[in-house]
């Protein structure tokens, strides 16, 4: 197997073989989460830190589900309950604990480069779980594999990708990903959302909703993070705003036919997402859930050193 990172700090550092083999071998960890025991010996021994400094259900519950199916130690520090809420800094809170030898620390930060830094400055492997509006690999990973799942490729594939741009760590770890993969990916959302760079990233921007869902497979939408502009409205009202890039059922009947939704949550239902494509039969975001415990499994398993399956 084709994996020779030391840490997951981005979907920029990883090859397409690399991509590929954390992809197919989350395939293979989803059927250890169907079994009526849902749990391998693989990572037995081995301890993963989990060190939340920034809010989070979805991926913080995901990693240690994934940690405990593998038989990892799983120890968990949020920033109300460490010393950082004491004024300690994020490298002498994680040196602390890399004193007690653990074989992976999994960060998520509200700054940008957090991950990275830390990396550098410890031996412990270092899983980024979202640092800033900088990047989410993991959640990109297992949108890619969602995708892969329900349309049995992504390759050729036409992705929108909706909403608040400029403060998304998952768009910008998903356009990387699925055009590495060779998924073609169009984006839009309110002007004062498009931070520069996008096509640069190879995502092609276009200025309204209808363009970006024409005959898409595939709809990302993007929930609007209000606590990461600053006090600022770059929007008019929530109810323009579902009005102009919220999308809903007349909105998506110009994708294709059978095109899926996804949105990596939480989401502001009847502004973002109207309810009736959230719980329909279109959206595929439980399945992302899903598929979220398998991708971290993959990748805690890659980064421990790929012991044996069973």
């Amino acid at each position: 197997m084709i994996f020779r990172q030391r840490h997951l700090l981005d979907i920029e550092s990883l090859s397409v073989e690399e991509l590929t083999a954390i992809l197919d071998l989350a395939d293979r960890f989803l059927e250890i989460s169907e079994r009526p025991i849902k749990k391998v010996p693989t990572l037995r021994g081995r301890t993963v830190v989990n060190v939340f400094l920034e809010p989070s259900t979805r991926t913080r519950v995901s990693f240690e589900i994934a940690e405990k199916r593998l038989s990892a130690d799983a120890v968990n520090v949020s920033g109300a309950g460490s010393s950082t809420s004491k004024g300690e800094t994020l490298l002498d809170t994680v040196r602390n604990l890399e004193a007690m030898s653990p074989q992976i620390v999994v960060l998520r930060h509200q700054e940008a480069g957090a991950a990275h830094f830390l990396a550098a400055r410890i031996d412990a492997a270092v899983v980024n779980a979202g640092d800033g509006a900088h990047a989410h690999p993991t959640q990109a990973l297992l949108d890619c594999a969602t995708l892969r799942r329900a349309k049995g490729r992504l390759a050729g594939l036409q992705v929108a990708i909706v909403g608040d741009l400029a403060h998304s760590r998952v768009a910008r770890s998903d356009i990387v990903a699925l055009r590495r993969l060779g998924a073609e990916v169009r984006v839009t959302g309110p002007r004062t959302m498009l931070p520069p760079g996008l096509a640069e990233l190879g995502a092609r921007v276009v200025p309204t909703l209808a363009a970006a869902v024409e005959g898409a497979d595939a709809v990302i939408m993007l929930r609007i993070q209000a606590e990461r502009a600053g006090g600022q409205c770059l929007f008019p009202s929530t109810r323009e705003y579902a009005r102009t890039f919220g999308l809903n059922a007349a909105a998506l009947a110009g994708a294709h036919p059978e095109a899926i939704v996804l949105h990596p949550g939480p989401i502001n239902r009847g502004v973002e997402l109207a309810p009736e494509l959230a719980d329909g039969p279109r959206s595929v975001i439980l399945e992302q859930v899903t598929y979220g415990v398998a991708v971290r499994m993959a990748v805690l398993y890659l980064l421990a050193g790929s012991p044996p399956v069973e």
